[in-house]
This record gives C-alpha cells, structure tokens and sequence, in this order.
C-alpha cells in the first residue's frame, strides 16, 4: 500500500513545483495591447507602461529562476518589436543556467551550480548592471528579475570589505543556523546594489521589479536581499544578528565587524518611479500541490510558514506525528493528505565529524526516526529549485519500503553528523529533479492510508 501513497506524494509535489515555473508566471503576468505594456499580478497588484513613450528597455536581474523569467519576459514582449537597439539586458544566473535565449539579452555563470555563495563573476556581472540602468534615460524602461539565490548572484561589495570577506560571512552565518532574514539583513549592508542600491543607480523613468519569493512572509527588501526597495534594517542591526549567532569576535569576520560599526545609515533617495510586483511564493506552491491532491482523491490539510521554522529536525517529528494521527483516526471525514511548506535551518555539526546532507534529507530522517516502519504514510520533502544543502539531491522521501531498507541503520548517529544523504541513497530515496529553474523555499507533503 505504501508504493502508492509515495507515488501520488511525488506527484503532489511535482504540481507544486510546477506552478512555479518562471515562464508560465510571466506568460500570466504580463499584457500587450495597442496602448500600453501591463503587468498584473494574481493578487491584483499591476504596473504599467505606455507603449507610445516608451523608449528603451532594460533587463537586469539575477536568480535561480532568472533565465526562466528573462524567456518568459522577452516571449510576452515580442508584441512591443523591441529590435537590437531598444532591448538590452544582464542578468546573473548559475551555471548550467546561462544558456543563450536572446542576443540582447546576457546570461552570465554568476556562480556554480550548487556553490550557493558569491563568486567574481557574479561581481562582473553586477557591475555591468548598474552601468547599464545608469546609462538609462526618462523615457525608458528598467525591468528587473528577481528570485531565490539572487543574494549569492548578486554580489557587489562595499568599499573596504573584499568579496572574500562576503563569502566567509555567508559561510558563518550558514555554520551557525542563520535563518535567510539573518543572512540577507548582513548581506544588505555589504552591498552596492542590495538594500536599494540598484534603484539608486537606476536614471530609467520607470522601474518595474518583478520578483519570485524565497523568503517566508515575503518581505520585499530581503528577497535577494533587496536591490529596489528601501532596507527595513540599519547596519546596527547586522551587527546585533552578528552578535546573536555569537559570529561577533569571529577572527575571519573582524574587518567585516569593523565597517558595519563605522558605516553610517544612507538615505534612500531614488531617481525613479520604482514598483515591486510578486509573481508567485511558497503558498502557490502550496495551493497548486492541494489543487493536485484533490484531483487524486485526497481530502487534504494545508500549512504554509510565513516566518522562520527554526531547526529541521523537531519539524520533520512534528509531520511524522501529524501523519500518524491522520492515519490512525477514525473520522470518516479526516484529512489523508497533508501539505506544507515553509524552509528550517540546520545547525551544523563541526567539521571534523560532518557528513553530507540537506535541510531537507535532515527532516525527512528525523520523520523517519519518530515514524519508524512508515506503515501507511509516505513523506516527500524536497527544495523547490531542486537543490538541498551541497548535494545534488533536492530532499528525499520515505514510505514503508524505505523504512525496511534502512531498518539497521543508527538514524541518531546520522542526523548527528548532518550525514542523511548516504543513508537516503543507498534506500534508492533521494529526490533527485537536477535544477527546476525557479525556488520558493521548500514544499512538503504526507499521503497516509487509513488502518
């Protein structure tokens, strides 16, 4: 019986994945008539350009759904007949990503695929965004393209920190549980282009960002840790989350230390009509997995986080209890699908004894650990950009047959070390779907049957 419910799991996931898909979301969002160029989001949030005044258009950006979103944007404006001397753009994606789609539109490698951390391509990258919107005049047109990752893609530090120090902060604060709200408030006041600093350089007369959340709850100056809006935080702030992590007598982070205490909070004076749009987060995904459930017969619950989770492991518990009590009630009418998503942290084991794991592997062994012989439940558990932690894998799944393969293993030692991926591929449980192009956190869903 379990083969199924791990079928039809895997298939929840998939359509939640797929709603998402950077394309299909700008071909939604994104309008051409004989007067103007609209875009429109599903909450009923829009921006718009007249066609008539509009001169040049400009794309920049970076992200794990970047190249999807630069296709999906260049598709729905070939209405405008923007020719070589009217369009142009950067964008900064990972590699394997940087596949050409349009001539006047450049896709470069910002970092490997899977380092999630800054690199100086990334930093080339960027700069030559921040020429190209300067060069911008009234009459034209900024379109930025923003998603998950866009922080690590995104680099451009400030003067007196080097980008080696940037990558030792992502580092630290990775190591010590950082949520991204952390992660991103110290990124933001490392950066040229994070925190506005974008939108301060744009001259275009208009600027439409278009953005696809990584972020719980969604705030707009912390996905890829804001480009074109206003930062909500001060450098105290970076400080005080430096400070809370115990980073700050970190040695490696001392001249970092340094400059937050001296720098001085800017003001945010932009010099262009500025608008933020959300295209989709982690409760599209979540909607569409439920709408998929439904076609399949499942009376499904539904959960969506909109704040930090905190570590993977009581929450991958938490699901292996909640699966347990839909399987075990005798409501006729009770739920026997349940749908999560949210993205927990993993404090990391020390060096020497780490192994090789994921957030998601963390939670799906610690399901498995309160679970044990998985009778009549299956868990999928997976990053929705296909990358979990360093691996290749996205997460991974258990049912009864995983459970009877990994039925000698010392789960505790292995969710000790951070080591679920060996254990998980030796079951033949990763879930492995190579990059997917977009990302809005992590999507989770149990499918049980009844005893």
């Amino acid at each position: 019986m379990s083969r199924p419910l791990l079928d039809d799991a895997l298939s929840i996931w998939r359509a939640g994945v797929d709603a998402v898909a950077p394309e299909r979301l700008l071909a939604e969002a994104i309008e051409v008539d004989d007067r103007e160029l609209r875009f429109v989001t599903t909450r009923g949030d829009e921006a718009s350009a007249a066609r008539d005044r509009l001169g040049k258009v400009y794309v920049v950006g970076g992200g794990k759904a970047g190249a999807g979103m630069a296709r999906g944007l260049i598709a729905a404006l070939e209405p405008l007949d923007l020719g070589h001397d009217r369009l142009t753009g950067v964008l900064s994606v990972p590699a394997g990503c940087e596949q050409p789609i349009d001539p006047r539109v450049k896709l470069i490698a910002g970092r490997p695929a899977g380092v999630n951390e800054p690199r100086p391509a990334g930093a080339a990258a960027v700069g030559e965004m921040l020429s190209l919107v300067g060069q911008a005049g009234p009459d034209d047109l900024a379109i930025v393209l923003l998603s998950g990752g866009g922080s690590a893609l995104l680099p451009a530090p400030i003067e007196g920190v080097t980008l080696e120090e940037k990558t030792a902060v992502a580092r630290c604060l990775s190591a010590a549980g950082a949520t991204i709200d952390q992660l991103n408030t110290v990124r933001q006041h490392l950066s040229r282009i994070k925190g506005g600093g974008l939108t301060k350089s744009c001259r275009a007369g208009r600027l439409i960002t278009l953005v696809i959340s990584d972020v719980l709850g969604d705030p707009l100056d912390l996905i890829a840790s804001g480009p074109t809006v206003p930062p909500s935080s001060t450098p105290a702030d970076a400080l005080a989350v430096l400070e809370s992590l115990s980073l700050i007598d970190e040695p490696e982070l001392a001249n970092v230390v340094r400059v937050l205490r001296e720098k001085q909070t800017e003001p945010f004076e932009p010099t262009t009509d500025a608008t933020t749009l959300l295209l989709a987060n982690n409760a599209t995904a979540v909607d569409a997995a439920g709408v998929e459930a439904e076609r399949l017969g499942y009376r499904h619950a539904m959960h969506c986080a909109t704040a930090s989770e905190g570590f993977a492991e009581p929450i991958g518990a938490e699901l292996a209890q909640m699966a347990t009590s839909m399987r075990d009630s005798t409501a006729p009418d009770s739920p026997n699908c349940l749908i999560t998503g949210g993205e927990p942290t993993v404090k990391l084991a020390p060096a020497d004894m780490r192994g090789k794991g994921g957030r998601n592997q963390q939670l799906a062994l610690a399901a498995l650990q309160k679970l044990g012989d998985c009778r009549g439940v299956a868990l999928v558990s997976g990053g929705t950009d296909g990358e979990d932690g360093p691996t290749d894998a996205a997460g991974a799944m258990i049912d009864e047959s995983i459970a009877a393969k990994l039925a000698g293993a010392d789960l505790a030692d292995h969710l000790a070390r951070n080591d679920a991926y060996p254990l998980f591929e030796s079951a033949d449980a990763l879930l492995m779907t190579g990059p997917t192009h977009t990302n809005v956190c992590d999507l989770r869903v149990v499918t049980v049957g009844k005893s």
